[in-house]
């Protein structure tokens, strides 16, 4: 990706490395400092969409969560694993009392949705802690899925997804793990039980948004749940 989005700075780079006495030294230097112009270039890039993000009045989330998730995005963009412009963000470091889902468009550069999502009933009460690909563990999945289709289920409308990362998340379809709406994914639940209802894995949302998230989401988008115990997992992406 490096070489696509930055020739005129590698040729300059090489350029010094094949005049210099010491051409692997030199070779050595200037793959480092490429490797620093490109990390902090794309930094300063993602920095920037996030500075001028339409926030439709909604709260952002926080830059590192969502820098992990654009980088995320891009690769699997360039992939071909997912085709629409949209991303979805979910910050399971985040209590289940606060809107910690986002859905941003990245044609317009606009929040679409900030909303509540429940996690799985085995992967904690109030805060998120335990994770899981194994059937039957009823713990949610981190990490990069795409959108799957929509069909009809036990709970209306509901989107399914493909997990993109070996051994984390991508057995997420024969799970059963999707999106879908429940009542226990509401305000009212919290102030009734003192924290969000869980699910069984699946990232419920409130039901009054289901269908509106939903169709904006499905179709080879990106879903990206983040969660601090895992470092950003480019090398574990589903080619």
């Amino acid at each position: 990706m490096i070489y696509k989005i930055y020739p005129a700075i590698l040729f300059l780079f090489l350029s010094f490395a094949t005049d210099s006495k010491n051409n692997a030294v030199s070779t050595n230097v200037a793959a480092k400092s490429i490797a620093k112009v490109e990390k902090s270039t794309v930094d300063a890039k993602i920095e920037n969409i996030y500075n001028t993000l339409n926030t439709n009045n909604f709260v952002l989330p926080e830059l590192r969560t969502f820098s992990e998730a654009l980088k995320g995005f891009y690769l699997l963009k360039e992939k071909g694993a997912i085709q629409k412009d949209i991303l979805t963000l979910i910050d399971f470091s985040l209590s289940s009392n606060l809107k910690r889902l986002w859905v941003i468009d990245l044609t317009s550069n606009t929040i679409l949705f900030q909303s509540l999502v429940a996690h799985g009933r085995n992967t904690g009460e109030e805060f998120a802690s335990a994770f899981s690909n194994i059937n039957s563990s009823f713990k949610s999945s981190l990490g990069f899925y795409a959108t799957g289709e929509i069909y009809q289920g036990k709970h209306g409308a509901s989107l399914r997804l493909d997990g993109l990362e070996r051994g984390i998340n991508d057995k997420a379809r024969e799970r059963g793990v999707v999106m879908h709406g429940a009542d226990y994914v509401s305000e009212s639940f919290i102030r009734a039980h003192k924290r969000l209802g869980r699910s069984q894995g699946c990232p419920a949302v409130p039901v009054e948004l289901t269908d509106d998230i939903i169709q904006a989401i499905k179709g080879k988008s990106c879903l990206y749940i983040y969660h601090p115990s895992r470092s950003f997992p480019m090398e574990q992406l589903i080619s």
